[in-house]
């Protein structure tokens, strides 16, 4: 959403811009010269489907590289659905109405089918969150269990890489596991989704972090798959767990459907992958002075952990030297303990890179992450959090997007020029 204006200065007309960013569940406007836009990065979405639920039955019945659901789940008597949390903006209205038909269709009623919440390490949902996430119709005929990362697990041997795969009591010993989830960039899996339902969405403290520690590994990049240490292992824990089946979605930055894909966990997943990257990875022809970007809105910015992808998109347009301004705004607060820590106990960025190097922690890696950026480029924070918070958490504070342009124009002088991300957290730049 923007709008061109012409003002007047002297004997100059200045064209001005003005873009709404998302920020938490509201706006912010960006006032800008025009003549100081470098390039306005977008993906070349689709639209969202017309009829999303129709779309979702359509490709239960006609799955990729698999069978019908209801066919596959005929006779099974423990079925475990995995969802995503909170942090993960999924359209789960449009899905699990006919995914729970397809089951009943097996002979597999709702009342019975136990759904478990894919956290991670993240916190559980509260039920109100269930019902906003989940439908309230849903949520009042199945059981949802939040994973626990430090309670009832399985041990599943271990990988090829010697990481012992521990996975919730519940999906270990179902006789049918479905997983379900929404396909995105992710700065060191390569892409959301498919098999990252179970690792890290229902594994282990223990294996999450050992899986994790490999991100400082040559090959773990945003949108790569390809000699990925991380995806490759997430993909053999999927299949150790025996993934049945799963459901997943692509969806535009309106978080409309465009895409729905079903049945085989790596097929179907693909597939998905293949429609995501054809609409977001942008090529750039330069890097800019500066990038403005907005991390997409609530729940993309619920809090700085969450935030860190947009900021890992955004630094690609920046050079060295160069600002990046985040707007993100947290309202609870980092999202992490141990990662506030780190990032409040070093001096500078590099501290956090070499502590990190020394012993890999959760939570420690994603200050390394954010480290990596802070280290070559300037990061003015615009959220909740305040000015002590911001700067104690080594980034340069701004209390509004006309602060943070004046503080541009000072350091960057009235020459500079900047690349807008209205969606950090959905695009893929790539430099041509």
């Amino acid at each position: 959403m923007r709008s061109i204006a012409h003002e007047y200065l002297g004997d100059r007309e200045m064209r001005i811009m003005r873009m709404l960013l998302k920020y938490g569940r509201s706006y912010r406007e960006l006032t800008i010269d025009e003549a100081r836009v470098s390039e306005i990065i977008r993906g070349k979405e689709g639209p969202g489907l017309a009829d999303p639920a129709t779309a979702v039955k359509r490709a239960l019945k006609d799955p990729i590289g698999a069978g019908r659901l209801s066919e596959i789940a005929r006779g099974k008597k423990n079925v475990v659905v995995v969802v995503n949390d909170i942090t993960r903006p999924t359209p789960y209205g449009f899905m699990l109405p006919p995914l729970l038909e397809e089951l009943k269709e097996a002979g597999t009623p709702a009342e019975t089918i136990k759904f478990v919440v894919a956290t991670g390490l993240h916190r559980g949902q509260a039920p109100r969150e269930m019902e906003d996430l989940y439908g309230q119709e849903v949520v009042g005929r199945s059981r949802f269990l939040n994973h626990d990362c430090d309670g009832d697990l399985v041990s599943l041997g271990k990988l090829r890489s010697g990481n012992e795969l521990f996975v919730n009591r519940q999906v270990a010993e179902a006789d049918l596991v479905v997983t379900t989830g929404v396909i995105g960039p992710h700065y060191f899996a390569g892409f959301s989704g498919g098999r990252k339902s179970i690792l890290p969405g229902v594994a282990g403290r223990q294996t999450v972090q050992n899986n994790h520690s490999m991100f400082v590994r040559t090959g773990v990049l945003t949108g790569r798959l390809e000699k990925n240490p991380i995806h490759e292992e997430m993909l053999e824990a999927a299949r150790r767990v025996g993934v049945d089946f799963i459901l997943n979605v692509v969806t535009n930055t309106s978080r409309e459907i465009v895409e729905v894909v079903a049945g085989d966990l790596e097929q179907a997943w693909l597939k998905g992958v293949k429609t995501f990257t054809e609409m977001y990875r942008v090529p750039i022809r330069a890097r800019s002075d500066v990038a403005i970007a907005s991390a997409g809105g609530y729940p993309k910015d619920i809090n700085l952990y969450q935030a860190q992808k947009a900021l890992e998109n955004a630094a690609v347009l920046v050079r060295d030297g160069g600002t990046v301004v985040l707007l993100a705004e947290c309202p609870e607060g980092s999202g992490d303990a141990t990662f506030e820590e780190w990032m409040r106990a070093a001096k500078n960025p590099d501290e956090i890179i070499n502590r990190l190097k020394e012993r890999f922690v959760m939570g420690g890696h994603k200050a390394y992450a954010f480290a990596t950026v802070l280290r070559k480029k300037e990061v003015v924070l615009i959220s909740g959090l305040g000015k002590r918070f911001a700067e104690e958490m080594l980034f340069t504070h701004a209390g509004s997007l006309e602060e943070a342009l004046e503080y541009l124009r000072k350091k960057h002088g009235d020459g500079y020029r900047a690349a807008i991300l209205p969606e950090a957290g959905a695009v893929m730049p790539v430099l041509a």
